[in-house]
């Protein structure tokens, strides 16, 4: 599978994870103090080549996103969902733990923030209306959904945001729900 974007990872370890999977190139921002250099060959490949940010699913990995988005918002994100980022063999979270069909799985479902919102699609009282805010199970629904709607885990504000972000129509979300209650149902 050849990648025609850059993709934006943390490290060298996530680079070999995304070469194992496809043919693509990345740019590494070395960590969360993501610098000037970075963001301006990020801007680049943006411009010249389109760019897939692809970081841990951890806050770090979330701090690296959100700096890149506000200053490059054309920017398509990919989400890897905490267990198929987790280490088996030690308590580690990261891009470069994830399998070949993970990151393309996360690849092929990268979504584009839109910034101009004309009407919001999805209100708070639908998110409370399925169980994901507040609530004993808010939390894991939450990450359930960000993984059926590939948007990624986040709290319940973020969340709200994301599915804004990525135009998460009424229609789509109420599938997803659905999906997301027959699970626990025949859990």
């Amino acid at each position: 599978m050849k990648i025609k974007e850059m993709i934006v990872v943390e490290g060298k370890d996530d680079t070999v994870a995304i070469k194992r999977a496809v043919d693509a190139d990345t740019i590494e921002t070395n960590g969360s103090a993501v610098n000037e250099r970075v963001l301006a060959q990020i801007e680049l490949a943006q411009q010249r080549r389109g760019v897939i940010i692809l970081t841990d699913p951890d806050y770090p990995g979330e701090r690296i996103r959100r700096i890149i988005s506000e200053r490059i918002p054309a920017c398509k994100h990919a989400f890897l969902p905490k267990r198929e980022a987790l280490s088996r063999t030690k308590n580690d979270l990261g891009v470069e733990n994830a399998s070949p069909e993970a990151i393309r799985y996360a690849l092929r479902h990268a979504k584009k923030e839109e910034e101009e919102l004309k009407v919001e699609l999805i209100d708070r009282q639908d998110l409370l209306d399925a169980g994901l805010i507040a609530g004993p199970k808010a939390k894991q629904r939450r990450e359930r959904l960000g993984i059926i709607l590939n948007i990624g885990y986040a709290n319940g504000k973020q969340f709200h945001k994301r599915l804004q972000k990525f135009r998460i129509t009424a229609e789509e979300f109420a599938r997803a729900v659905h999906q997301l209650f027959e699970e626990e149902n025949n859990e």
